[in-house]
């Protein structure tokens, strides 16, 4: 079957191999992770941000996608507002040019960015961490050096941090389930704190307004005071007036005349003449000739 010329054929020449599938450059996957904006996939611009995931954005492109109410990618899907995200304080690089934008090979480009602390450039050869509280960047390395009291205070702005507030750029699929549970947590802190500061509010509004109304009757009371003092004899004919006031009355009181010897309804002025004619006072029962079917009149038995 040919092979003249006394040629040899290999087995590879002679059998079909499986194709192996096409690996990532793994050098450039990263290169495109650290300039590129995780949403828009375009080089990143400042100013530049990061998402509790610890993932790249530039800032404008976010606010872009949150104001058309464009849905999310999966990869940004936990994005819904500008408290996910969190602007970032970088340090550019001075060896940086226009060249290492494209030109030469990816292990001879320098980046944009470096710590600001030991000089690592931010190329993703390194690991970087950024700090939610303040948003500044420095290298994993840098940090972990850093101990004693200064530990727990941001080494370039000197702001106080806690653990949940370290989140990893660009981190590995291990660090983005510790991110998440690090992004459950700040959002918890965010209620608890949001909670005590209405309580604290609530008491000082309670607090302020009795203060207001004890100042009130306070000035109102020494004016009262000052008014109303009586003198020795007002105080006797305060004692002595009530009762003969309440006696005057008792006198005036219609219902105690009712009970009175010499009262008549005919001659009551109040009574309506309809009530007077219920009774053998009225004039009509005087005039008539037979007795009343209701009352018992002794004139007519």
């Amino acid at each position: 079957m040919g092979c003249d010329g006394g040629t040899i054929p290999r087995r590879d020449e002679l059998v079909r191999v499986k194709q192996k599938p096409e690996q990532k450059d793994k050098d450039a996957e990263r290169e495109f992770r650290w300039r590129h904006c995780t949403l828009t996939q375009q080089s990143l611009q400042e100013p530049i941000a990061m998402c509790g995931m610890g993932r790249l954005y530039s800032k404008q492109s976010v606010i872009e996608r949150l104001l058309e109410k464009e849905k999310m990618p999966e990869t940004a899907a936990h994005v819904k507002s500008l408290k996910d995200i969190r602007q970032l304080q970088l340090t550019p690089n001075p060896a940086f040019t226009e060249e290492d934008k494209t030109e030469g090979l990816l292990d001879t480009r320098h980046s944009p960015y470096i710590c600001k602390l030991i000089g690592l450039e931010m190329s993703g050869k390194f690991r970087f961490v950024a700090l939610w509280s303040c948003g500044c960047v420095m290298s994993e390395r840098a940090l972990k050096q850093i101990k004693g009291n200064a530990a727990n205070t941001c080494p370039l702005c000197q702001a106080p941090y806690s653990v949940e507030d370290v989140v990893v750029l660009n981190g590995n699929d291990e660090d983005l389930e510790l991110m998440r549970v690090k992004m459950e947590m700040r959002a918890a802190k965010r209620k608890s704190k949001s909670k005590k500061d209405k309580k604290e509010s609530k008491k000082t509004e309670i607090k302020t307004e009795p203060e207001e109304q004890t100042a009130e009757p306070a000035a109102s009371t020494s004016k009262s005071v000052a008014l109303e003092k009586p003198t020795t004899s007002s105080k006797i004919r305060a004692v002595a007036n009530p009762k003969r006031l309440g006696a005057v009355n008792a006198m005036q009181d219609p219902e105690l005349k009712r009970l009175k010897s010499d009262f008549s309804v005919a001659k009551d002025p109040k009574a309506s003449d309809v009530y007077k004619s219920l009774f053998t006072s009225h004039k009509t029962e005087k005039e008539q000739e037979r007795a009343h079917w209701v009352t018992y009149n002794p004139f007519y038995n």
